[in-house]
């Protein structure tokens, strides 16, 4: 009777200590950041030092791009589970047959902006008639940019466009232009403030463009309802609370073991993207992402809005 009974225990055992291997081990999740790691990335690498995810049954790999057109291609290809993208960029990519849905946002506002020197003679928008303007990427900053020009009846024909690539503020900097378009205000206006030539922003969102989210996480749309994505969802919400709540310590936990990021322009960064970081970060405001839609729809950005289940949702 006893050796029965020792069995039974000997079993259980080794049944509780297979179980322990497991949920240590964690499931795989793969996520892909949109460019190397900075204060944007705050509450995914807050989440992870706090032990949020694994406290799921989550193992969380957190990538940096060799190129950072590639993370959606990745995750439409089911190459990763994640992406970390941009509304804007969500939008073109759907229209073009991609099948990925929008899961979740890191940063719940727009970031892009217009910059001009703080001591330039641009004060208004109406002032920027027969200045040089420049870019990045053709496509929605030069969208963004007619938007905010037709708010006081200019045309593109009524400045000149220079494609800087991504030396924006440099080329302010330089004098080689009058003024940005698809600057970050959280960091762009902070470099050129450590440059000692502050800038002058004029943000989008209050030149005629519609509010979006400016940083959004992406998965492929056959696997949106696989049980990890709701439970990184939930891990995500925990760490950006304690992020909001904790900002110095939750400063040390993002530069934990990445000393590199410890410079004042991620300092001042950190401080000014805290406020704009999603609160519940898998909430879905529905009316807004049809808004943002039919705007890109009417600037002939995107041929057709599909229905919305398609490519952004709330996991339940």
């Amino acid at each position: 009777m006893n050796k029965r009974f020792l069995s039974i225990a000997m079993i259980a055992m080794i049944i509780f200590a297979f179980n322990t291997q497991t949920v240590a081990a964690g499931e795989k999740l793969t996520v892909l950041l949109d460019w190397f790691i900075n204060p944007d990335h705050g509450p995914l690498f807050v989440a992870l030092e706090k032990g949020l995810f694994k406290k799921r049954g989550l193992d969380v790999d957190f990538k940096v791009p060799s190129n950072p057109n590639d993370p959606p291609k990745l995750v439409a290809a089911k190459k990763a589970d994640i992406a970390v993208s941009y509304q804007p960029q969500h939008h073109l990519q759907v229209d073009q047959g991609l099948p990925l849905v929008r899961i979740g946002t890191l940063v719940a506002t727009p970031l892009n902006c217009l910059v001009v020197l703080a001591d330039s003679d641009i004060k208004d928008i109406a002032d920027l008639k027969g200045k040089t303007i420049g870019y990045s990427v053709s496509g929605f900053e030069t969208v963004l940019l007619k938007v905010m020009l037709a708010q006081k009846n200019l045309k593109m024909e009524d400045v000149k466009l220079v494609n800087v690539n991504f030396s924006l503020s440099p080329s302010l900097l330089a004098g080689q232009t009058d003024a940005v378009i698809g600057a970050f205000r959280n960091f762009e206006l902070n470099q050129m403030d450590l440059e000692g030539k502050p800038g002058r922003a004029f943000f989008v969102e209050e030149h005629g463009v519609p509010p979006y989210d400016e940083l959004i996480l992406i998965a492929h749309a056959d696997r949106i309802n696989e049980s990890k994505f709701k439970k990184f969802m939930d891990a995500l919400e925990e760490g950006v609370q304690f992020l909001v709540n904790h900002p110095e310590e939750s400063w040390k936990l993002f530069t934990k073991n990445r000393k590199d990021l410890v410079t004042e322009l991620n300092r001042r960064a950190w401080r000014d993207t805290l406020p704009r970081f999603a609160l519940r970060p898998g909430a879905l405001d529905r009316s807004r992402y049809q808004r943002f839609a039919e705007f890109l729809k009417s600037e002939k950005q995107i041929r057709t809005i599909p229905p919305m289940e398609k490519w952004a949702v709330e996991l339940p």
